[in-house]
């Protein structure tokens, strides 16, 4: 659980740096973070 909680932060200002420099990049970026935080949540039931 510590570990997802060190990576989100960094996960989310990444993906806030790519969308400013190439904003059509955020349909994919919101995909792959919701479909790896729904198969963290998955793995940790």
């Amino acid at each position: 659980m510590t570990v997802n909680v060190a990576l989100e932060p960094v996960v989310a200002l990444i993906a806030g740096i790519l969308i400013l420099i190439i904003p059509r990049l955020l349909n994919f970026i919101v995909a792959l973070y919701l479909i790896i935080i729904g198969i963290l949540g998955l793995m940790h039931r």
